[in-house]
């Protein structure tokens, strides 16, 4: 490629080490690297992870406390009925995941990823006090109500007000510091250094093991206290863990390993497509005359260098040198570097990916919502006992810890030795795996519903089919939760370029977002279809005149088609070619083609 003086000026990236760094002189950009001999002294590694890891358990705990029950808060507390409650939960949950977008771009563009964390865990923790105000002070009438026998009387508008204020405050701080949270904690591990790669790739599926630490607690014990009519202690547990979460994690300040901001991603990427479309004329360059800066560091600070690739050809007439280029390189809305080109690419490549995703997190998304409200109508006394129907997913969590071990410990080697690929299934094939359990976790949820259906004696709320019937539908939903989520995880911050790790990382979060929100558009659609005149509809208030097993037919169905769409996208799909040779990712499209 042509090689001309640098343009962009961004953030330079710096890595914090208390011993003597050397400057990187190899094809990656503008990384530090502390010497060999004061290795042991670099900060970050495990002994960092460890506390995110901790610290996510810690608020994901306090948020599951919110969340796991909320569908049940809103029909017996608020008085909504079953329909109404599930949309609102779903709508809240992807309003949760929708705000790690926000997250990601302002710790990749400005803040950097400690004090973005910082910022969103302390309005996390402002939220869950005004929950946990507005419940003891205005809705939670007479004390004790909200249990299956004491009615809640009529909600105050002040009292509601105060109660979405604060769900939707819960949801911007934990939306905002997840993928954060995730991308700092890689962020602990050196690429560069063989042993600590290998530690990066096992991060992430701590990381969702210790997601699922977190919800136990949520969803056996508190949920427990909140089905009896408990919700302010509840709510206060969940103050207290996120309080103890923020308290640690700024206790690491000066242990962790950091990473500054990039500059903002967004203008990048919008500049490759002002400088297409003003050169729309203009024919692409051959690939040794497209221009790219001189030496082994990108334009974007602290940001490898990405080589060139052949697909959306029509992109590198931003990096096409015209006459009026000539006389201004640094004009970067009409003259781009390649790696800032293919950093435009990795992001149009990974979108149909991403998209394909959104159908599964409509089936992850069932378990707060239709999955509770149809545990509540099923046999939940264990003598007499009373079992919340919003404990059952503590068999999801339960699945998702031993299938974590079970992939690790045992699959990745099996598969290792068949497939030549020491990591076992690629992420692509991880995802596609998730994709057929979740088809079969809804399927098995509509069988169950089938079957209830069937036991309803009339006059009676709850079916005589015990509640344990839903434990395959958990457990399949938490195996492909480990396939999914977590290969979700990895491929999309491994194939995001240096400048863009957060959103790579946050685009997990968005897909459960949309799905819930196509999930909400799904329920409103079906109760328009099928609650017509006299007939209530799949979905009523009262479940045991309904069709709700027709509905996760349905969208075993959609799931099972979006699974075909899947595997177009994945065998089409180019993995990034990073400036240092770290080609390892295009193992992925390699297996991905003889699926």
């Amino acid at each position: 490629m042509l090689q001309m003086e640098p343009g962009i000026c961004n953030s330079v990236n710096s890595v914090n080490v208390e011993a003597t760094e050397k400057k990187v002189t190899g094809g990656n950009g503008s990384y530090t690297e502390q010497s060999d001999t004061s290795y042991k002294k670099i900060k970050g590694g495990w002994k960092t992870a460890i506390i995110l890891l901790a610290n996510q358990a810690l608020a994901t705990l306090a948020f599951f406390g919110v969340g796991v029950n909320l569908v049940l808060f809103l029909t017996r507390v608020l008085r909504q009925d079953s329909a109404e409650a599930a949309n609102n939960v779903s709508k809240w949950t992807g309003t949760v995941y929708i705000f790690s977008l926000i997250g990601a771009f302002l710790s990749d563009s400005y803040w950097g990823r400690y004090l973005t964390c910082a910022i969103f865990q302390f309005i996390f923790v402002v939220g869950l006090g005004m929950l946990s105000l507005s419940s003891w002070r205005f809705l939670i009438k007479p004390v004790g109500c909200g249990n299956e026998e004491t009615t809640c009387l009529e909600p105050s508008s002040v009292g509601v007000g105060i109660f979405y204020l604060s769900i939707y405050l819960v949801a911007f701080g934990y939306g905002g510091h997840q993928p954060t949270l995730a991308t700092f904690g890689a962020d602990q591990f050196d690429e560069k250094n063989e042993k600590q790669k290998n530690a990066r790739e096992a991060f992430f599926s701590y990381f969702y093991f210790a997601l699922n630490v977190g919800s136990l607690f949520s969803n056996t014990i508190l949920v427990y206290y909140e089905d009896s009519g408990m919700w302010t202690m509840g709510f206060l547990v969940s103050l207290a863990s996120a309080v103890i979460a923020l308290v640690s994690y700024l206790a690491g300040y000066r242990k962790y390993r950091y990473v500054k901001g990039y500059g903002n991603p967004v203008i990048r990427v919008v500049q490759v497509f002002v400088a297409t479309v003003r050169k729309w004329k203009v024919g692409p360059a051959k690939e040794l005359q497209l221009y790219e800066v001189d030496g082994p560091e990108s334009a974007i600070k602290g940001s490898r260098k990405i080589h060139h690739s052949n697909d959306f050809r029509f992109m590198d007439k931003a990096a096409t040198i015209t006459e009026k280029d000539a006389v201004n390189l640094k004009n970067h809305w009409r003259l781009c570097t390649v790696t800032q080109v293919e950093e435009a690419k990795c992001v149009l490549r990974m979108l149909p990916v991403w998209l394909c995703t959104i159908i599964y997190s409509v089936v992850f998304t069932q378990m707060a919502s239709l999955f509770v409200e149809q545990g509540d109508v099923m046999n939940n006394k264990i003598g007499n006992f009373h079992l919340p129907a919003a404990s059952m997913s503590v068999f999801d969590i339960c699945s998702v810890l031993l299938c974590t071990g079970i992939y690790r410990q045992i699959l990745v080697p099996l598969a290792g030795r068949f497939s030549g690929n020491p990591r076992g299934l690629t992420e692509l094939q991880r995802m596609g795996v998730g994709l057929i359990i979740g088809m079969l976790a809804i399927l098995a949820a509509g069988a169950t519903e089938f079957e209830r259906l069937k036991h309803i004696t009339p006059g009676e709320k709850a079916s005589s089919l015990s509640i344990f019937w839903q434990i395959p539908q958990y457990v399949l939903v938490g195996a492909s939760e480990v396939f999914m989520y977590v290969g979700q995880l990895e491929f999309f911050n491994g194939q995001a370029p240096d400048g863009i790790k957060s959103f790579g990382s946050s685009l997990c979060m968005a897909s459960i977002s949309l799905g819930n929100y196509v999930s909400s558009l799904l329920v409103y659609m079906v109760m328009g279809i099928t609650a017509r005149g006299e007939n209530p509809g799949w979905i009523p208030n009262n479940l045991n005149v309904g069709h709700m097993d027709r509905f996760f037919f349905l969208v075993a169905v959609l799931t099972a088609l979006d699974f075909v769409l899947y595997l177009l996208c994945a065998r089409w799909y180019k993995s990034i070619n990073l400036g240092d040779g770290d080609m390892g990712s295009q193992e992925d499209e390699e297996v991905i083609s003889k699926v």
